[in-house]
This record gives C-alpha cells, sequence and structure tokens, in this order.
C-alpha cells in the first residue's frame, strides 16, 4: 500500500465500504454503489449543531473524534477560515486549502466570493488532500451550502481523473471566474512546485499535530512564506506552542484567531503585522518562548515520516530542557516575576529555573527574561507584538544562560 492510501484519518471501515463503492462503480458502471454510502451507513457519518456533517475519524489513542467541531462542520469553515481574512474582491484571489477533505473550507470560500464579487474577478483555489477516500466522502455528505455543489464537481472531476470514480453524477456547473484545482498528493511535494507568491490566504486544517506533524514543520512553513503574498494570511484552528513558534522560525507573525467550538483561539500568520489584529495571550507568549513546548516540528527535506518528525522533536526537547529551555514542567516559564503562595510547587518552578542560572521567580534574572511583556499590547502594533516579544525573550534566556553581562536595571526599575 502506497504512502498516499495510508495517510487517512477517517474511520478505517468507512474507509474500506467507501474504496468497495468505487472499485464496484469503475466495475459496473452504476451510480447506486456511491449513492448508498451514505444512506446505508450513517453510523460513520455526524450531523454537527449546524445541521452540516462531518465523518468519524479512525480511532486514535482509543478515542474515535470526528473531523470538526460538533459546533457546527460547515459554521467552522466560515469563522476560522473565512472571517478572518477580509479579501478585497474587486481583485483575482487566490487560495491554497491544504487538507481539503470533504470540501466545506474552499466551499465557504466559494461562497464568500460569490457574494461580494461583481462578477468581473475571479476566485481559484488550489485543493490539497492526499487521501481520495477522504475526497469521496465529500461526495456523500448532503451539501451544507449550494457552494459545496460547485465543490463536488471538482472534487469528481479530478477523482474521475485518477481512475478512482468513473461517472459524471454531479450535475452543477462550475462558473467560469471559479477555478479549482484537486492535488492528490502528498502536500509537502505538491507545494515545492507552486510558484512563489501566489496565494493570497493559506487554510491549514490538518486532523492533528500529531496524526500530520509533516504538515506543520518550520520547513513546510517556510514554503508557504515563499509562496504567500506579502499582504496574505494564514488560517489554522489550532492553538498549539510549537505550530505557532514553527511560523515564528518560519518568518511569520503570528496572531490569535477567532474562537469557535474549541476553548482557545485558532492562529492566524502573516508575512506582515499590518495584516494581524489580536496577541496572543501573555502565558502563551511566555511558554512558547521560553520552554521546551514550544520547540517546533522539523523535516528538514520535508520527505520524513510522522513518526521520525515526532521522535526527532522529543529528542530535540529532552537535549533542550535545562541547557537552551525552560523545563516546561509545571508550566514553570509562567512563573517568572509571579509571586507565589504554594511553597511546595514553588520549590520545584525555582529548581527547574536553577538550572538556567535564574536564581528564583522574583530575581532580577527573571524579571529582566519577562520584562518585554510588561509592554504587553492586546492589539497587534508593528513594533510590540507577539512575534517581536517572543523574540526577545528568547534572547534574554540566552544572556542569562550563558552568564553575558546583563545591563539589570537599578532597584527593579
Amino acid at each position: 500500500m502506497n504512502y498516499v492510501e495510508e495517510s487517512t484519518v477517517i474511520d478505517e471501515t468507512i474507509y474500506d465500504l467507501i474504496n468497495e463503492a468505487f472499485d464496484n462503480e469503475r466495475e459496473y458502471r452504476d451510480a447506486k454503489y456511491r449513492n448508498s454510502i451514505f444512506t446505508d451507513h450513517k453510523e460513520y457519518f455526524v450531523k454537527t449543531d449546524d445541521g452540516s456533517y462531518s465523518i468519524k475519524s479512525k480511532e486514535i489513542n482509543n478515542k474515535v473524534e470526528t473531523l470538526h467541531t460538533s459546533t457546527g462542520a460547515i459554521s467552522e469553515s466560515f469563522e476560522k477560515f473565512i472571517k478572518p481574512l477580509k479579501l478585497n474582491y474587486n481583485e483575482d484571489i487566490a487560495i491554497l486549502d491544504i487538507c481539503a477533505g470533504l470540501g466545506y473550507n474552499s466551499s465557504a470560500a466559494i461562497d464568500d466570493f460569490m457574494k461580494n464579487t461583481d462578477g468581473s474577478t475571479n476566485l481559484h483555489i488550489d485543493m490539497l488532500e492526499i487521501s481520495k477516500p477522504t475526497l469521496a466522502a465529500g461526495l456523500m455528505v448532503p451539501s451544507p451550502i449550494k457552494a459545496h455543489d460547485i465543490t463536488k464537481k471538482a472534487i469528481e472531476e479530478s477523482l474521475i481523473d485518477c481512475d478512482y470514480a468513473s461517472l459524471e453524477l454531479e450535475e452543477t456547473i462550475i462558473p467560469e471566474n471559479i477555478g479549482l484545482k484537486i492535488h492528490i498528493d502528498d502536500a509537502r511535494q505538491v507545494i515545492q512546485k507552486l510558484e512563489k507568491n501566489s496565494y493570497d490566504a493559506i487554510f491549514l486544517d490538518p486532523f492533528s499535530q500529531n496524526m500530520s506533524p509533516e504538515l506543520v514543520s518550520v520547513e513546510f512553513f517556510k514554503e508557504f512564506r515563499r509562496v504567500i503574498k506579502d499582504n496574505g494570511i494564514v488560517c489554522t484552528y489550532t492553538s498549539s506552542a510549537p505550530v505557532r513558534m514553527g511560523f515564528i522560525e518560519a518568518d511569520f507573525y503570528v496572531s490569535l484567531g477567532p474562537i469557535f467550538g474549541r476553548f482557545q483561539g485558532g492562529t492566524l500568520a502573516s508575512p506582515s503585522p499590518r495584516n494581524l489584529t489580536k496577541s496572543l495571550p501573555k502565558n502563551d507568549e511566555i511558554k512558547m518562548a521560553l520552554s521546551d513546548v514550544g520547540i517546533p516540528f522539523r523535516d528538514p527535506n520535508l520527505n520524513l515520516s510522522s513518526e521520525e518528525i515526532l521522535d526527532n522533536r522529543t529528542e530535540e526537547r529532552h537535549k533542550a530542557r535545562h541547557y537552551t529551555k525552560i523545563s516546561s514542567a509545571v508550566k514553570t516559564p509562567i512563573f517568572l516575576g509571579q509571586e507565589m503562595d504554594d511553597e511546595p510547587l514553588k520549590r520545584r518552578v525555582e529548581r527547574n529555573l536553577a538550572k538556567m542560572n535564574i536564581p528564583g521567580v522574583l530575581s532580577e534574572e527573571a524579571l529582566y527574561i519577562v520584562e518585554p511583556e510588561n509592554d504587553y499590547q492586546d492589539e497587534y502594533l508593528e513594533d510590540n507584538n507577539t512575534r517581536t516579544r517572543v523574540l526577545e525573550m528568547m534572547r534574554r534566556l540566552d544572556e542569562i544562560k550563558n552568564k553575558r553581562d546583563i545591563p539589570f536595571k537599578e532597584n527593579g526599575e
């Protein structure tokens, strides 16, 4: 079995049923096989709160989830991937949709474009999805919005082109000013072939960082930086520290994305701070900058397996802990500069700090490291934002650890 077919996150049983249905469609050229999947196997399709359907994931750590939030699959697409963009539809728009899945994010983009264009401009979307059965599942769910029928037509055409499907059942005509190109391949390989400075927006929607760390590596994000326009925005649902630090290492600014269906907001990234409006929370910035939890995923040649990337990061975290990064145990970095009443916790925290040449939570060294957070602004400013504060705290930690001469302020000023 090749890499493309192994890299699905949908439930193994529905995965096999979809493959079997399309095998029969090709052999017997009968629509009943495709059409029967949703009606006969509804236990694998989950209706979310807004009426749109998601699909069950395969079992991960003895737990089965869905590919979308239960709050609303199509609503999540609008809230997390469309609303933050504020695209100018007086110009042609190009979007890169990574992990296109059932096609909801692209469909939401099409819907927004059609509502806001006067017909004189064009929308182009490159949809990247490695799993044919996942794309095929997008043909089977009821369309939550009319624009999804357009996406379905493009998916069907693509599956026919690669000899996975054989029948043209989707009747919708794709408008002339909307171009959809579907790439069924490893996104890491596809993106290297795309032209630089081409995209107004990138949607990044992998199932999870632990399932697909290859799609959130520093090197993959460097390809984002190459293909995105200077005023472009990357949208992703995740609030993960290593993902956010991966963007920073790849020369992006990062900010807080919308909160929808989860406790924390997602992440927005852009080459320009002017495109972002809201800083990450203070403690998120501190943990990212100072602790081993912020060490990103790495894939130097864009060809490592998921297991190799995860193992390498675990090893890098182990080596960095107490040497270049403060231990993330008991969330140690967030207590820098803070009074602590819990004495047992304080002792644990200060043992971790001592290994980085930081005498205590209220020491000059501690206050110096987190001093950039004293000027924290919720508003995203060009000269004072999440990226600038994170990089400055990293620099100061390195100074303290390596016992360089530090310009401490007099009397704690």
